[in-house]
């Protein structure tokens, strides 16, 4: 988008990955419903794109925002009128340092994670977002151990009502055809044979897009498919590794059987996890998805960011820091404007690409000395993925955040078809999750969107029998 604005003046773009990523196929659903793929490409193509985007590889040592330079680890310096950070996030791990602790965020951690997966018999995974749900329906031939803190899977973007719609799914035979994935990959494999520079751990690649399990071999070492257990309303308290363990003289379980008996487990394994309920698992590793944490600490040292309650680089309407003439777009900043009734911020793929194509728009008013309104993705909160290969539509207050106990849901659901919740307050929608092939995200998003009242068609709303879309046309 800069590139666009300014075909005369020097881009840079300074990244710490040797790939880039790039939204394609991008599709316009509704007014603000968009569905992309997100795809690793060599940096080449950009820069043949745009010939005034130069990409320099290598991660940030320091900014020195007074003198508005930037400091690379390789030790040069360039120096900036206008700067955007969007280094993103970094996953929560549970505990730092644990060779058995595995987490997942980028490319690079999800063929760490198949690596080991080829040899493993049991997994714990911990964590109720995104990742976990994808990771968790995606294994086969190992016995899964499932750790969440809450009542429900997939708590972030669902209710229990849609977690027990979609909890069949788990135990379901796949079907032997996955659907075909429309993306195609470029990943760093070329360059792994010659040498591959050592990324220092630390260096995060970019995160992954919402196919990412795509065409990674996710088989574990036993003769057996799906087989998940999930531990609910439980954090893990410890991890011992295997020689801990036997000093400990604690009895670790089994993975239940069909009946949910446990029983002691006599295997040895290289590493246990203690949960809050006081069950201990041995398994082969653990895999810790449990969210992210804004990436500021490259760019803190010397600088007066405000920081949000997140972690985050606080951003005004004109996604401007604290700081003058720094930007932030993305998992980085935090929304730190009064939003509208029905958006939130939230760290996912559509905002980051929302984010960082206003952040240029403003950066090129400014710099312009031109006035710009806020745009209208920030209007309605509006999301589309896919999970357990349902389409998965999420709009406005879907899980009625911030509304308090004044508001009333609306179901309708058929089983292993489709799942419809609507959030209402004061005969209004406010919300809405649609899980499945249901055609009625653009018909909610105008009722969203216009605050119509509609208390005169209470439960008709739903009523399946009645072509809602027309009606509202």
């Amino acid at each position: 988008k800069l590139a666009v604005e300014f075909p005369s003046e020097d881009i840079f773009l300074v990244t710490a990955s040797p790939v880039i990523k790039a939204v394609t196929n991008f599709k316009q659903v509704s007014k603000t419903l968009e569905e992309f793929d997100v795809e690793e490409q060599p940096s080449s193509l950009l820069t043949k794109q745009y010939p005034n985007i130069k990409v320099i590889q290598s991660g940030v040592k320091q900014l020195k925002s007074d003198e508005c330079k930037v400091i690379t680890e390789d030790g040069r310096e360039y120096t900036y009128e206008k700067l955007c950070l969007c280094a993103g996030a970094k996953p929560k791990l549970i505990f730092e340092g644990n060779p058995y602790v595995l987490g997942i965020r980028d490319t690079d951690s999800a063929k760490a994670f198949q690596k080991n997966l080829a040899q493993a018999e049991r997994i714990v995974v911990v964590g109720n977002g995104g990742i976990a749900l994808e990771l968790v329906y995606e294994i086969h031939g190992c016995e899964v151990i499932w750790a969440i803190k809450d009542k429900a899977i997939g708590n972030t973007f669902f209710d229990a009502g849609a977690a027990e719609f979609l909890i069949p799914k788990l135990t379901a035979e796949k079907q032997e055809s996955p659907i075909e994935c429309k993306r195609t990959k470029y990943t760093t494999e070329g360059s792994e044979e010659k040498e591959r520079p050592v990324v220092a751990s630390g260096n995060l690649g970019s995160a992954l897009g919402p196919d990412w399990h795509e065409g990674l071999q996710l088989e574990g070492a036993k003769e057996l498919s799906h087989k998940v257990h999930i531990e609910i309303l439980c954090e893990v308290r410890k991890i011992y590794l295997q020689q801990e363990f036997i000093h400990l003289q604690q009895t670790s379980v089994t993975f239940p059987n069909e009946e949910g008996i446990v029983e002691p487990d006599d295997a040895l394994w290289p590493v246990y996890v203690e949960l809050t309920n006081g069950k201990i698992y041995g398994c082969n590793f653990i895999v810790s998805a449990t969210g992210v944490v804004p990436n500021v600490e490259p760019f803190l040292d010397g600088n007066n960011f405000a920081i949000g309650e997140d972690g985050g680089l606080q951003v005004d309407k004109r996604m401007r820091t604290s700081l003058p003439d720094v930007y932030a777009a993305g998992d980085i900043c935090t929304a730190s404007w009064e939003p509208s009734p029905m958006w939130h911020q939230m760290r996912l793929w559509t905002q980051a690409r929302q984010m960082g194509w206003y952040a240029a728009k403003c950066m090129a008013a400014d710099a312009l000395g031109e006035s710009v309104d806020m745009d209208f993705s920030f209007e309605l909160f509006a999301h589309v993925t896919k999970f357990f290969n349902y389409k998965v539509v999420l709009l406005g207050k879907y899980n009625a955040q911030g509304l308090g106990s004044d508001h009333e849901l609306m179901l309708r659901c058929t089983k292993g078809q489709e799942y419809v919740k609507v959030v209402m307050q004061n005969g209004r929608m406010m919300g809405a999750v649609l899980i499945g092939e249901t055609d009625l995200e653009e018909t909610f998003e105008n009722l969203i969107l216009n605050q119509m009242d509609l208390s005169a068609y209470g439960e008709d709303l739903l009523n399946p029998d009645i072509d809602i879309e027309d009606y509202f046309d």
